[in-house]
């Protein structure tokens, strides 16, 4: 059996969310307790440009926007755990509390939302940990005129293929406007969804195996697990094919049409993500039949060799415990011969011929099962 099966969680964890304590205040930004120190990165690009450096602090930020204010800006923020940085990101960029809390408490469903300064856009990275488990992440993006802001709340670099297509110059990436950015940035995310669903794939293709030829309890646990990895996939894929559809629809100066063409590409992608969620959600249950199809043919095949047995055995107890009552075929006290008192407990091959008879029994028995198919193996 492949490696990659037994790496299957046989519990699947689900992470608990971070909410805000009930009946705050909205608006009030609350960052969890164990939220990661935040780091910053901005990259500048043009048709001629490319900048791309970290920055310790948001003076450092301003600097470059002031530098470069030609400049398409992509700015990324990791972690949430300064909650004076985050207000003072509200402050510099028309960002309203509201939105800032939704991007702190990270379990929000993806969603689009049009301000008058910029697009609030919340996508889901679903992505494998190393012990087998899935991370649900959430990316937050604000969509302004040459500015797109990401947030997110783990270390994580989901987006390297981007950064090497800003860097390398080549297609759109600079000559475009920051929506195309940000479309590559929504299109990566999605794009992430098809290595998993390829794993889970071959998964179900070795469980298939292993329950044909050796299903046991832990077969069933991996199916269970399997089941909510697709669950979440399907909870995930459906928001984003809905946001992405909102984006394609709403008319707004910070998404153009020609960057929409491409998105309707995207679109296509969550139309065939949800395909393969749905495929492999039918097939996780054909599994599980087929888990419960093998537990009870293993079942009837142990409760047929019972059966035999049984039947072997009930004449021959009745045998034996007939010749057990053991009466006298002669009275102790008279001597007199007792002729309807099992004469055949003093026959001098009483015994042989018993244990002949038993045997001749169980032959028979055997022959009468072998002839009516029972004694075969499925």
């Amino acid at each position: 059996m492949s490696s990659r099966l037994s790496k299957i969680p046989l519990r699947l964890r689900i992470r608990k969310h971070k909410r805000t304590p009930p009946g705050s205040s909205p608006g009030i930004i609350h960052p969890a307790e164990d939220a990661r120190e935040p780091k910053l990165f901005i990259t500048s690009y043009g048709l001629e440009h490319h900048l791309e450096l970290p920055v310790q602090s948001l003076s450092d930020i301003h600097a470059r926007l002031t530098q470069y204010p030609n400049l398409n800006h992509w700015i990324e923020v990791r972690g949430f755990g300064n909650r004076n940085l985050l207000e003072q990101l509200c402050s510099d960029f028309d960002i309203h509390a509201m939105e800032m809390e939704d991007v702190v408490n990270t379990y929000q469903r993806p969603k689009m939302e049009e301000h008058s300064k910029h697009l609030f856009v919340v996508s889901r990275v679903i992505s494998r940990c190393a012990d087998g488990l899935l991370k649900n992440d959430q990316l937050s993006l604000f969509i302004g005129t040459n500015i797109v802001i990401s947030m997110q709340e783990h270390y994580d670099d989901y987006f390297e293929p981007v950064r090497s297509r800003l860097r390398g110059g080549k297609g759109l990436m600079r000559s475009a406007g920051v929506d195309y950015l940000a479309y590559s940035l929504l299109d990566a995310i999605v794009d992430t969804y098809f290595p998993l669903l390829e794993q889970i794939g071959e998964k179900l293709d070795e469980l298939e195996d292993e329950l044909f030829d050796k299903p046991n309890r832990d077969s069933l646990q991996k199916i269970q697990a399997i089941k909510r990895e697709l669950i979440m996939l399907r909870r995930t894929v459906f928001a984003e094919r809905d946001k992405v559809n909102d984006l394609l629809r709403t008319s707004t100066s910070f998404m153009n049409d020609n960057t929409k063409l491409y998105l309707k590409d995207t679109y296509d992608h969550t139309i065939q993500v949800m395909d393969l969620v749905e495929s492999y959600k039918e097939i996780t249950a054909s599994l599980m039949d087929i888990y419960l199809s093998s537990v009870s043919n293993r079942m009837n095949q142990i409760m047929k060799v019972l059966a035999v047995i049984s039947t072997i055995f009930i004449p021959l107890t009745f045998i034996v415990g007939v010749y057990g009552m053991n009466f006298s075929s002669v009275d102790p006290v008279t001597n007199k011969a007792l002729p309807l008192n099992m004469p055949e407990l003093y026959s001098p091959y009483g015994y042989f011929g018993v244990m002949l008879f038993m045997v001749v029994l169980v032959i028979v028995q055997l022959l009468v099962f072998w002839k009516k198919g029972w004694l075969d193996k499925s």
